[in-house]
């Protein structure tokens, strides 16, 4: 495919996406495993949907919200890795100005959604724990459908002035974005204007909200350790760990990879920019795929209702 031209006077009307821009020949070797973790990720998470779905045991506010964490997972994949591996597959590195934009909106705020999520999560183990008695009369149907609207509403209203602001630049020079997928930093910088504050308000935000999450999750898990070690009973506290401890994976896988990312873009003159893109993909694709897997293994109630709905099939 020819690409346009790097500068021109005229507005630009779409992007080309350049996906490792010094080692174009990477796209070849890793399409395979790409597409094995995206097929994994897609799996895996409509599996563990249509077992909370069908199964009337694990019609429960625990498993409401780590069925809200798989439709964020799904919606994340699928507004990249498809772009991706049509890039790879079929060169076709053309996206629309709308559907540029549109995929910044839902990267950012869709990441800020499961880190909200998180912090729920954290709060629901918290109140089993620490306040089991209470717990069936605070963590409620209502609690999660409230939850996940403030959660939407949040991230949504707060994060969207990000695509916004970088939508209403000015684009006259080039349009050839180096990175596998249309972030905020990868766009803006085409721009003929002035991006100080759309980067300082992405900073601003989203960090502020990422931060307060992460935040209200540690709080919540000291609380916990707090309570268990002053259990008493004989095994109760091995108990009552193994019940958060698939959450408190899920919570190391995101924030780990989250943490290198960021790392080795506040490093980016020292690390080449091929493998700040690899690790932005990757990003958006490990933590869906091994999501449901470590709660799968992790929950008898799950691996249970997977039986069973095994079973009625066969």
């Amino acid at each position: 495919m020819t690409l346009s031209s790097n500068y021109s006077t005229a507005p630009v009307s779409e992007f080309f996406l350049i996906c490792f821009p010094n080692y174009q020949s990477w796209q070849h070797w890793l399409s395979l495993p790409l597409s094995l973790l995206f097929l994994l990720a897609m799996g895996s998470n409509a599996t563990l949907l249509i077992t909370i779905r069908l199964e009337a045991s694990l019609h429960e506010p625990m498993y409401y919200l780590l069925s809200f964490l798989s439709l964020l997972d799904m919606v994340l994949c699928l507004t990249v890795i498809p772009k991706v591996l049509a890039i790879f597959w079929f060169d076709l590195r053309a996206i629309s100005f709308s559907a540029c934009f549109l995929q910044m909106f839902i990267m950012n705020c869709f990441l800020a959604m499961e880190s909200c999520t998180f912090m729920i999560m954290a709060y629901d183990r918290y109140v089993a724990i620490c306040h089991p008695l209470r717990y069936p009369s605070i963590i409620t149907n209502q609690f999660v459908a409230k939850a996940s609207v403030f959660i939407m509403a949040r991230n949504g209203l707060l994060l969207s002035p990000v695509p916004i602001l970088s939508a209403r630049l000015h684009y006259c020079g080039k349009n050839v974005i180096e990175n596998c997928i249309c972030a905020n930093l990868s766009v803006s910088r085409l721009s003929c204007d002035d991006v100080t504050l759309n980067r300082i308000y992405q900073f601003v935000a989203g960090w502020t909200l990422l931060g307060l999450d992460f935040i209200l999750i540690f709080l919540s898990y000291a609380f916990i350790l707090r309570a268990v070690l002053r259990f008493k009973a004989e095994g109760a506290a091995v108990k009552a760990l193994s019940t958060c401890g698939s959450h408190f994976i899920l919570i190391l896988f995101f924030s780990t990879i989250l943490l290198v990312v960021v790392l080795t873009n506040v490093s980016r003159k020292r690390i080449p920019m091929d493998i700040l893109i690899l690790l932005n993909v990757l990003h958006h694709l490990i933590p869906p795929a091994l999501n449901p897997i470590v709660y799968g293994f992790r929950t008898k109630e799950l691996k249970q209702g997977f039986q069973k709905l095994l079973q009625r099939r066969l």
